[in-house]
Parts: structure tokens; C-alpha cells; sequence
């Protein structure tokens, strides 16, 4: 009887218990409405109006993101020129070939989509080690040529030399030209002068090699076929990409002189 009394007392109301599911409850269901994005005003080209209201999104043009290398805060902005980076070896290896065969004068044309800047920087680089360490080498056969107790010692001069005269012509010749043929009327392009003149320098890299040889007369032969094929090469295809008036026509001259020049210093300075 007891037992039976204490089993109906409710329970709900203790700590901890837990209400019993009714059975057969069923559970609240709601399905989101699908989103349904739409263009307020509509615009349909209607009305005059359609300049104004809310517009759809396009993707960024490609005039938009060519506008940082555009303008001046492009120019001290390192992502502006990855894209003349953008070179694999076999592409320098076929412009480095080209680079030695003058004749064709159309190494424009080879280089108008993709021009680089890698070969202006590993050319120069190369050249001013390597007449550093064999115009070191070229003096020191020389002078143990006539005078046999000469002992060996590197010239830390002929870096600085080197740096200063195949860094400065690399880059300052280009700039020069561009913003003459801009004067002039030409539609130059820095960029692909720079590739230019930077490839036109890589026969003077194997040129430096074969000045180790220690006779003069033959020193000054390879110096002025090698500088008579670096003029050539800037020449002719200078002359490609500026044609028209006399006075664009002094300009491949002009450019033929300075590069001969050039030839001439590394023979006097680093190989005499």
C-alpha cells in the first residue's frame, strides 16, 4: 500500500531528472529559400538610366592589373616586374644562340611577347666576373711572359672597373636611346631595348676566354670580331625597329660606335 502511494508522487521537480519524449512528437522542419540575386534597377539599357543604380560585378580587366606597373608607384613596386622574369632556360638558351648571329636583325621580333629582364642581369653579371678573374689572369701571364720571378696577385680593381663600366653601359646606353627616339617621335619600348643590349653583350663572356691567349696581335683580332659582331647585332636590329627619317638613321650609327667602344675598353683596360 505504501509502495503504491510513493510510486504516484511526481518526480519532475527533483534535480536532475529528466522529463519522458512524448512519443509520436514530430520534429519542426524549415527549408531555407533559395537565394535569388537580382539587379536593382534593372539594367537593361532602358529609361536613360543606366548609369545609375546597382550593377553587376565583372572580373578585374587586364588594364587593371598592368596599372601598377603603369604609373609611378609601379616602378618602385617589385611585383611589376616578375613578368619579365617569367622565362624558362630553353627560352634564354635560343636568344643567347640568336644573340650570336647577327644577320637576321630580328631579335625584336623574337622578344615583342615575352620580353626579360633575367638575361640583362645574368649576362652582365657574368661578364663583370669573368673579366675580373681572366683580365687578372691575362696581366699575370704577360708579366710572367717577360719577366719570370713574377709572383701571382689578384687586381680587386679590375671588379670595381668592371662593375661600374658593363653595369653602367647595360643600363644607361638603353635609357639613353629610348628617351632620344621618344624626342624624336619613335615608339620606343625600355624594356625590350634593355633585353636587347643586355644579349648583345653575351659574346663577350667566351671573348674574355680566348684573351688568355698572350699575344697582342691576336688579343686586338678577337676583340674586333667580337665587337664588330655585338655592333652588327645592335645595329641591325635597331634598324628594324626604327625605321624612317635620317635622323632615327644616326641613331643605329650612333649605336654601332658606342658598342665597338665598349670593345675596345675591355681590350685596353683588362686585357693590355
Amino acid at each position: 500500500m505504501e509502495e503504491s502511494s510513493y510510486s504516484n508522487l511526481s518526480t519532475s521537480h527533483l534535480l536532475g531528472s529528466v522529463p519522458a519524449v512524448a512519443n509520436g512528437e514530430k520534429k519542426a522542419s524549415y527549408e531555407v529559400p533559395e537565394a535569388n540575386l537580382q539587379i536593382f534597377p534593372p539594367n537593361n539599357g532602358s529609361g536613360g538610366g543606366s548609369g545609375r543604380g546597382y550593377q553587376t560585378l565583372e572580373a578585374p580587366t587586364e588594364d587593371f592589373e598592368q596599372q601598377a606597373a603603369n604609373n609611378w608607384k609601379g616602378v618602385f613596386s617589385i611585383s611589376s616586374y616578375t613578368q619579365y622574369f617569367n622565362v624558362d632556360t630553353d627560352v634564354v638558351i635560343y636568344r643567347l644562340i640568336c644573340s650570336f648571329f647577327p644577320a637576321t636583325g630580328d631579335f625584336f621580333s623574337k622578344i615583342d611577347a615575352n620580353p626579360d629582364l633575367y638575361g640583362l642581369i645574368w649576362i652582365t653579371t657574368t661578364l663583370v666576373f669573368a673579366l675580373a678573374s681572366f683580365g687578372n689572369c691575362a696581366t699575370y701571364l704577360m708579366q710572367k711572359h717577360t719577366d719570370g720571378t713574377t709572383s701571382w696577385s689578384f687586381d680587386v680593381g679590375y671588379i670595381n672597373a668592371a662593375a661600374s663600366g658593363i653595369y653602367g653601359y647595360a643600363v644607361v646606353v638603353p635609357v639613353a636611346f629610348y628617351f632620344l627616339l621618344q624626342y624624336l617621335g619613335s615608339n620606343a619600348s625600355l624594356v625590350r631595348f634593355w633585353c636587347m643590349w643586355g644579349y648583345s653583350l653575351s659574346i663577350f663572356v667566351p671573348t674574355a676566354i680566348i684573351l688568355l691567349i698572350p699575344l697582342e696581335i691576336l688579343r686586338w683580332i678577337i676583340i674586333l670580331i667580337a665587337g664588330t659582331a655585338s655592333s652588327c647585332f645592335v645595329a641591325l636590329n635597331l634598324r628594324t625597329y626604327i625605321e624612317g627619317p635620317n635622323d632615327l638613321r644616326m641613331m643605329v650609327v650612333a649605336a654601332f660606335l658606342l658598342q665597338m667602344a665598349l670593345a675596345i675598353f675591355i681590350k685596353v683596360w683588362f686585357f693590355a
